[in-house]
């Protein structure tokens, strides 16, 4: 497989998808119980020497949302403590889906969260990394992607010698 010279990073798009029910409380009011079909697009940043299955993501994910298939959510926790409106159950996702994105040492970009084509709720993670943990990151990956080069420049040498 080729590198992707002249990056450090790869970049991954997922989407998920989140079947339920909720309702809201407004003003101590409490709305009718209606159905979405919640769209969880995240954006993940991994080192370029990282290959990582889109399948490691999905499966960790899809876990993440299985208790919450096809539920009343303010049912669940932590929905029966928070009102599961799309800004909360964003919140609430994204914090969790960053921890597994951490597992493999990347990092979570951002997660768009839709109840409609037409609604949609987005926390760009990339605004939170302070300057010193991306600068940290960012030379963690120069150094893989230096030794990577290095490594293949003493393979190409040992082969020529040989």
């Amino acid at each position: 497989m080729e590198k992707p010279e002249g990056r450090l990073f790869r970049e991954y798009r997922l989407k998920f998808y989140l079947n339920g029910n909720h309702y809201m409380i407004i003003g101590d009011r409490r709305g009718e119980t209606h159905p979405h079909t919640w769209e969880f697009t995240i954006n993940i940043l991994v080192g370029r020497e990282s290959f990582v299955q889109f399948n490691y993501f999905e499966q960790r994910v899809e876990k993440l949302l299985a208790p919450y298939q096809n539920q009343v959510l303010n049912g669940i926790d932590p929905f029966n403590g928070i009102v599961p409106s799309l800004e909360n159950m964003v919140e609430y996702f994204g914090n969790n889906i960053r921890e597994i994105v951490k597992e493999v040492g990347g990092r979570l970009l951002s997660i768009e969260g839709s109840e409609t084509p037409t609604r949609s709720y987005i926390i760009n993670m990339n605004r939170t990394f302070d300057d010193y943990e991306m600068k940290a990151y960012t030379e963690q990956v120069r150094d893989e992607v230096i030794d990577t080069v290095l490594d293949d420049m003493l393979d190409a040498t040992e082969e020529e010698g040989s």
